[in-house]
């Protein structure tokens, strides 16, 4: 991992999420992520799947601003050192705490079959979501199966992410 690709795969991520392009992120603007990951799967924002995932944005922003030591919004310096401190120095245990409510809503949007797991074909549902084609959706999925039982538990999703900021693996599961 170089600094400079977490640096721009951390600022990529801002600039997605600053919804309303104020340089600096609030509360809002993971709602707003929340609700177009929602409608790209095609959920009622009054779902339960919906709510959830609002509850799980929101959560992590909660987390963002109080490690940032604000209320209201965060800069793209303390976006960037407070992910950093989560990703790099925090460690898997507290990396899985606060982003796994976000894995587990968006697993809870696509699992067709309530098995608590993602299999391809709701896997290529979920990058759909945030922008994907189903052929570079298939070629993630072989990726992201670390072990190929055909099956993503929320575990092996996190661990895919982690990989993705430390620069190891190219699939951008959160859009």
């Amino acid at each position: 991992m170089t600094t400079a690709i977490a640096n721009d795969r951390l600022l990529k991520r801002f600039e997605k999420w600053d919804s309303d392009a104020s340089g600096t992120l609030e509360r809002g603007d993971f709602e707003m992520e929340a609700i177009k990951v929602a409608r790209a799967f095609g959920k009622d924002l009054a779902s339960a799947e919906a709510r959830a995932l609002t509850d799980a944005f929101t959560g992590l922003f909660d987390y963002l601003a109080q490690e940032a030591g604000t209320a209201d919004s965060i800069s793209r310096g303390d976006f960037v050192r407070v992910n950093e401190n989560l990703i790099f120095e925090q460690g898997e245990a507290s990396f899985n705490r606060v982003l796994g409510p976000v894995v587990q809503a968006i697993v809870g949007l696509c699992d067709k079959n309530d098995d608590g797991q993602i299999n391809a074909e709701e896997f290529a549902s979920w990058l759909s979501g945030v922008g994907m084609s189903r052929a570079e959706a298939q070629d993630a999925f072989a990726k992201v199966d670390t072990n190929g039982n055909g099956e993503l538990s929320v575990d092996e999703l996190l661990a895919a992410v982690r990989k993705y900021h430390f620069g190891q693996l190219d699939v951008e599961l959160l859009g």
